[in-house]
């Protein structure tokens, strides 16, 4: 405790606290010596404490122990003697938030978890904590509203048994704070503020826990002037485990969150730290400011309504109290141009700064407005958003989106947040107006606080990626896709709304585009005449098709309840007998009738439906509470391999009323979960999502990106998805393509793989369009977006595959990426990613050896290009479904016979060959031109010009000159 340590003192007692204690006793009352220290402190007349310093163990002095080690262990003992231990860097401060958060006041939120210091000596401090909790929380938030319900979350912590830990932040409906803790002894104790918090003002909230006393500071605005502080004391002993559980940010299953967005949240888990000591500055300054002028100028644009839509009113009641009935009157306010009133007290300067906004309300019938102002506000933004829709869909729409940019932003002040994502689109991807990343977010950010489907899923999409400049955070993506998700089989279930099955239709695919109709289409009105005459499969696909709006035909329940009650009642088909049974149960476009229900469902479930079978124990469990059949129907159908079945039973064991067994079992409930969700079940899912983001079950470690993943899948089936999805699709099938155009954007933002492989497939088909209103690079954009996605086509892989090999536009060549594209789609199966591969070898590229062993190809056996081509070419011919001669098999065919070729060139017989048939020319040759020198030769001219001799007639010479040149008789032609 007093030395460092050396050669002889090994472990020195490190202490990072020492208390020195004195009191005096009576020597009759305990000061016996062999008493406890203890007791004799409990029975001192006098006593007294003081705090000593402590050395830190490096700091010590080395002790001389006048002794003399042998060399070499003085040697080597030196060697270490001066180095001091280092810890891992690491230090309390935890950064829970750095992007705002849009809260929409609903139970969803962000799922956050602390673990253990690495660094020991910040793990004892946090461990000797335990019962005198010592940190600070400071977050930045904007409140639209104060709570509509009696508490909503801010920041509250959830410990391993489910229930509320230290520390626990609300809101309350009049606008306090409400701080909740856990008592050491096993209570709650919590407090409300004085004061009330700013509602539409950045404002930072700094709560400071130091033992029993918490100090609360609310600062406004980036200069943090002080708004308002409060310090409370307790007595009691805090329990504080920050590893021990998870923290939630907004809503939850337990409590709503609040209306508003989250700034930055830094959380410094062991320091309590004055307001001026904490460094948690308001990031993104620009959207923030940009948050808070967007509501002033909603504020203004609601209040103009509102006035507007009352005065209209009271007038025409005024009107009507002053005239006498008469009908000409009552049809000219029914058919004709609305009357308008130019004694509202607007400036000039309002009506300027608005003026779509005062356009639109005098084109408008106030009469037919609810006469509450939020939903006559809200109905005005509907009908101010429709109109601009219908300009955008006509032929030229596209190019007015400029001036219909006004009228959306007006509809989304309304809180019509539809608006609000149509302008997140248009301005994140420059859809005919200058991009801006700014207003994208904006918008955004906006349309998912309303609770906007199609924003929330943006923005989890965003976040999920990290892409358009917005963090990677799964947590923050899992608090959006989890609010959609959950919405997503309540929306399944309700008959009203613009809402279609979401569909996995590609416009690659021809045959799939076949089948797609419409109610005057050929395949309709042949499945309905087949499902006149009796035909049961015909009646079932109907009904489905008319129920859940599917393959083109818009969504009619009651059209398609008809159907179900036909088929169950004339035919024997089981599945659509527990259709309609459970149409009559759940009272769904028809009244409830649960006894012809019941015989209905026990009429299935005998011809062996296991849908019927789960049915039947969902009745027992709804309606007679009785557990233990419920548990018997539920048993049997999930040995017939019904999801539902396994969800049912997961269900009693989570609360804890499954027969012969006391209590809950969260475990086996959760087990029961993920085998529904492996069957497709969406509540199963959503529980696995949950379990992978808390990591409060053993059997599902926290997994934040596996959680995000499976509430993206349930999110992206929602059905006002799939309303824009099939609009797109049907705006395609007709030919618009401009309208197409703008609706698989607007799907494709989304994050839904499908959407954004078509989008980029029209613009390769209309490149024209891409280039004229869209702000992005499209096909680059859309497929290389598609193939991050969980099981991308292959088709999507092959085409960045491509991207990267060529370049496009201003994108460079990368060979090595366009590798791995090919490599992941002959992963998927597709030969042409086999092919492409072996073309690039032949090109002279390397595959790495990590790319080979992600195809399963054994560098060692395949150690040379050949062998690897060999391979590729092998496998893209077993992988092709051309049944006659296939490019890969004519490459496999071409590669054996050059290797053959190159084999018999490179043998000892080509030689042999070679050297023979060379000798066979070169005596040919010599035979030739000895036949040739045989023939007679012209004899030299005698000096007697008139000696004649007997020799082929030659042409004389012309002069002098051509007696140079010699000329021989029988001289070959020149052959051709």
């Amino acid at each position: 405790m007093v030395y460092r340590d050396d050669y002889f003192i090994r472990h020195s007692i490190s202490v990072s606290a020492v208390v020195l204690r004195a009191w005096i006793t009576h020597t009759y009352s305990g000061g016996d010596v062999n008493v406890k220290w203890e007791e004799n402190l409990l029975h001192a007349v006098a006593k007294n404490y003081t705090l000593l310093k402590t050395v830190p163990p490096f700091e010590r002095p080395f002790k001389d122990h006048q002794v003399c080690l042998e060399w070499n262990m003085d040697y080597v003992w030196n060697l270490r003697a001066n180095k001091i231990p280092q810890c891992p860097l690491e230090n309390d401060v935890v950064a829970l938030l750095g992007f705002p958060y849009a809260s929409s006041g609903e139970n969803t939120g962000i799922v956050k978890k602390f673990l253990r210091f690495r660094n020991r000596e910040l793990e004892a401090t946090r461990r000797q904590r335990m019962d005198y909790p010592v940190f600070t929380v400071s977050v930045w938030l904007y409140l639209l509203h104060y709570c509509k319900a009696s508490l909503c979350g801010i920041l509250y912590f959830v410990d391993s048994n489910e229930m509320y830990g230290t520390p626990s932040v609300f809101l309350t409906e009049e606008g306090h704070l409400h701080i909740q803790m856990h008592l050491v002894k096993g209570e709650d104790l919590a407090v409300k503020t004085k004061f009330i918090i700013p509602l539409k003002e950045w404002f930072r909230l700094d709560i400071s826990f130091n033992g029993g006393q918490i100090v609360v500071t609310a600062s406004i605005g980036q200069d943090l002037r002080s708004y308002h502080d409060q310090t409370i004391s307790f007595r009691e002993d805090f329990h504080y485990n920050d590893t021990a559980g998870y923290f939630i940010i907004g809503g939850s299953r337990y409590v709503a969150g609040i209306e508003g967005f989250f700034g930055p949240l830094k959380y410094y888990r062991l320091r309590s730290l004055h307001p001026a000591q904490i460094f948690n500055p308001l990031l993104e300054k620009e959207l923030a400011e940009q948050i808070k002028l967007y509501y002033e100028r909603c504020a203004e644009v609601q209040e103009i309504i509102a006035v507007y839509a009352s005065t209209s009113q009271h007038g025409d009641e005024r009107r009507e109290a002053c005239h006498l009935r008469n009908s000409y009157l009552d049809l000219k306010r029914r058919y004709g141009r609305p009357s308008t009133c130019r004694a509202f007290p607007w400036e000039k300067e309002l009506k300027d700064e608005h003026p779509s906004l005062f356009r639109a309300l005098l084109e408008m019938d106030l009469l037919t407005v609810p006469r509450n102002q939020n939903k006559s506000v809200s109905e005005i933004g509907g009908r101010i958003f429709e109109k601009a829709i219908k300009r955008l869909s006509s032929v030229d729409g596209l190019h007015q989106i400029s001036s219909i940019i006004p009228f959306l932003m007006d509809s989304s002040c309304c809180g019509y947040h539809k608006a609000s994502y149509y302008l997140a689109v248009f301005y994140e991807t420059g859809f005919n107006v200058p991009r801006d990343q700014l207003q994208g977010m904006l918008y955004s950010l906006v349309g998912g606080q309303g609770s906007e489907r199609l924003s929330s899923m943006n923005l989890g999409y965003k976040h999920y990626q990290g892409i358009d400049n917005y963090p990677l955070d799964w947590e923050l993506s899992y608090a959006y896709y989890s609010n959609i998700a959950t919405k997503t089989p309540l929306d399944q279930h309700t008959l009203q709304g613009d809402q279609a099955y979401v569909e996995t239709i590609r416009l690659k695919d021809d045959e799939i585009l076949k089948v797609q109709t419409k109610e005057d289409g050929d395949i309709f009105m042949w499945l309905k005449h087949e499902a006149t005459r009796g035909n049961a499969a015909a009646q079932q696909r109907l009904a489905q098709m008319l129920f859940w709006g599917q393959q083109g035909v818009a969504k009619n329940p009651e059209a398609a309840i008809e159907w179900y009650a036909k088929g169950a009642l004339e035919t024997e088909d089981p599945a659509l007998i527990y259709d309609y049974a459970i149409v009559l149960f759940k009272g769904q476009g028809v009244k409830k009738n649960r006894r012809l229900a019941l015989e209905l469902m026990k009429k299935a479930a005998s011809k062996g439906l296991h849908q019927a079978v789960n049915g039947l124990g969902w009745y027992y469990h709804k309606f007679k509470k009785n557990y233990a059949k419920a548990a018997k129907y539920w048993l049997k159908a999930e040995d017939m391999g019904n999801p539902d079945a396994s969800y049912n039973l997961g269900v009693l064991y989570l609360d804890g009323v499954f027969p012969g067994v006391t209590g809950r079992n969260q475990t086996l409930a959760g087990e029961y979960f993920h085998k529904a969700a492996q069957g497709g079940h969406m509540e199963g899912t959503l529980w696995c999502s949950l379990y992978y983001i808390t990591g409060n079950l053993e059997t599902f470690p926290r997994d934040p990106e596996k959680a995000v993943v499976w509430a993206k899948h349930v999110a992206e089936k929602n059905g006002y998805l799939g309303h824009v999805i099939r609009k797109g699709l049907n705006a395609y099938l007709e030919g618009s393509w401009h309208e197409a155009l703008l609706y698989y954007v607007l799907a494709a933002e989304t994050g839904i793989e499908v959407s954004q492989t078509n989008l980029a497939h029209i613009c390769e088909e209309r490149p024209d369009l891409a280039r004229r209103y869209l702000g992005v690079n499209c096909v680059w954009r859309y497929y290389n977006f598609s193939v991050f996605q969980i099981d991308a086509p292959s088709f999507a892989y092959l085409k960045m595959g491509d991207l990267y090999y060529y370049g496009h536009q201003n994108q460079s060549q990368d060979l090595e990426l366009s590798v791995q594209m090919y490599a992941q789609a002959a992963l998927d199966g597709d030969s042409q990613g086999f092919f492409n591969l072996a073309l690039l070898i032949e090109e002279g590229a390397i595959i790495p050896h990590h790319i080979l062993d992600f195809l399963e190809i054994d560098s060692t056996i395949h150690s040379n290009n050949i062998s690897i081509l060999q391979e590729l070419y092998e496998r893209c011919w077993s992988h092709s479904n051309e049944e006659s001669f296939s490019p890969c098999s004519l490459a496999w065919l071409y590669l054996h016979v050059r290797l053959i070729s190159a084999a018999i060139l490179h043998s000892a017989l080509i030689y042999f060959l070679g050297t023979f048939l060379l000798s066979v020319l070169i005596a040919w040759i010599v035979q030739y031109f000895q036949s040739v020198s045989g023939s007679p030769i012209p004899a030299r001219s005698s000096s007697d010009p008139t000696a004649s001799t007997a020799s082929p007639a030659v042409t004389p010479a012309a002069d002098a000159s051509d007696q140079d040149q010699p000329t021989v008789a029988s001289n070959p032609e020149p052959r051709g």
